[in-house]
C-alpha cells in the first residue's frame, strides 16, 4: 500500500513508519522538518513539507494522522494551548480538506486522538460510548475527532485512535519518569488513586495494522491495554521492575506549583477500556504492565 503518515517522525508514528517499511509498504511522511525524515524513520521513507504539497493527482490507501505538538513540553499558558490545539484541530481539518481534492480518495484515516477524550472521571470504567468530563484535554479530543471526521464526507472510512500512556524504550512518558525511579526517588503522584490507561508501542502498531486490514473497523477505539492500573500501582511495578524502591510520593500542591493546569495530565484518572478492539477479537501480545515494562527496559535507547 501507499501511505501518509503526518507526525511520522514522532515517538509512535516513528515506529510505526519502520514497521511499515519492514512490511514492503510505500510510506510517505509529513514533518515539519522533512531533511530528517530518513534520519529519524530509515531510508526509502518519502518525505513532504506541508499539505500545500498534496496535489489532486496524489494517491494513498491510508493516511495516518498523528500531527500535534508535544502536550508536556512547556507549561500550558493561553498561547500554549493555542498551539496545542492548532498543531492538531486546524492541520486534521486542512488534511480533510486535502482529501476532498484529491481525485482517488484514500479508503482509510486513522486518526489520533487519546483517552483524555473522556476527561478526569475516577474509578468510573470508560468504554468507547462513555460521556466525556468537560476540560482542555476532553475539548481538545473532541474537536480533533470532528475535524477528522469530516473526511467522512468524502467517502473515506474513518477510525479514531483514544490513545493511552506509551510504553516503550527511547521515549514517551516512561522515559521522562526513569531518572528519578532509577535514583530511588520515586512515588506516586498525589494519592496515587488516580487511574492509568496503558498501552505498549507494539499493541498500537498492531491496533493500526488491524485497522488497515479489517474493513470492518470504524469509529473510536480505546487503544488501552485491557488492564489499567492506579498510579501508586503503576509506580509499584516500575520501581520493582528497576529493583529500587518507592518511597516519594510527590504531593498534590507541588505538582500544580510546577505544572499549573498541566498538572490535570498527570492527577487527572481515566479508567479506559477497549471494549471494541475486545469485542472485535484483537489480541493484546502485551495486557500484563510489569511484562510491557520488562520489555521496554530492557532495550537500548
Amino acid at each position: 500500500m501507499n501511505i501518509l503518515i503526518t507526525g511520522g517522525t514522532g515517538f509512535i508514528g516513528s515506529a510505526l513508519t519502520k514497521s511499515l517499511v519492514e512490511q514492503g509498504h510505500r510510506v510517505t511522511v509529513l514533518s515539519r522538518n522533512p531533511d530528517k525524515v530518513a534520519r529519524i524513520c530509515g531510508p526509502g521513507v518519502d518525505a513532504l513539507g506541508s499539505l500545500s504539497q498534496l496535489q489532486a493527482e496524489d494517491s494513498y490507501q491510508v493516511i495516518v494522522n498523528l500531527a500535534g505538538a508535544p502536550l508536556i513540553d512547556a507549561r500550558w499558558t493561553e498561547q500554549r494551548k493555542q498551539l496545542i490545539r492548532t498543531s492538531r484541530i486546524d492541520l486534521t481539518k486542512q488534511l480533510a480538506a486535502s482529501i476532498d481534492r484529491m481525485a482517488v480518495k484514500p479508503e482509510l484515516l486513522i486518526s489520533g486522538s487519546a483517552v483524555g477524550y473522556y476527561g478526569n472521571q475516577g474509578d468510573t470504567v470508560l468504554t468507547e460510548p462513555s460521556a466525556p468530563y468537560e476540560d482542555f484535554s476532553a475539548r481538545l479530543c473532541a474537536d480533533w475527532e470532528a475535524a477528522a471526521k469530516q473526511a467522512e464526507q468524502s467517502g473515506v472510512r474513518v477510525c479514531l485512535i483514544r490513545t493511552g500512556l506509551v510504553i516503550a524504550n527511547g521515549g514517551g512518558f516512561l522515559q521522562r519518569m526513569l531518572l528519578p525511579f532509577r535514583l530511588g526517588l520515586g512515588g506516586r503522584l498525589g494519592d496515587g488513586r488516580q487511574w492509568m490507561s496503558w498501552i505498549h508501542r507494539r499493541d498500537w502498531i498492531n491496533i493500526a495494522l488491524t485497522m488497515m486490514t479489517d474493513p470492518t473497523m470504524q469509529g473510536a477505539y480505546n487503544a488501552t491495554a485491557p488492564n489499567p492500573v492506579t498510579n501508586a500501582e503503576f509506580t509499584r511495578i516500575l520501581a520493582q521492575c528497576l529493583n529500587r524502591p518507592a518511597l516519594l510520593p510527590v504531593p498534590v500542591f507541588l505538582l500544580r506549583i510546577l505544572l499549573g493546569e498541566m498538572s490535570e495530565l498527570i492527577l487527572g484518572s481515566q479508567r479506559a477500556m477497549p471494549e471494541r478492539l475486545l469485542s472485535q477479537g484483537f489480541k493484546f501480545q502485551y495486557g500484563d504492565l510489569a511484562a510491557a515494562l520488562n520489555e521496554a527496559l530492557s532495550r537500548k535507547s
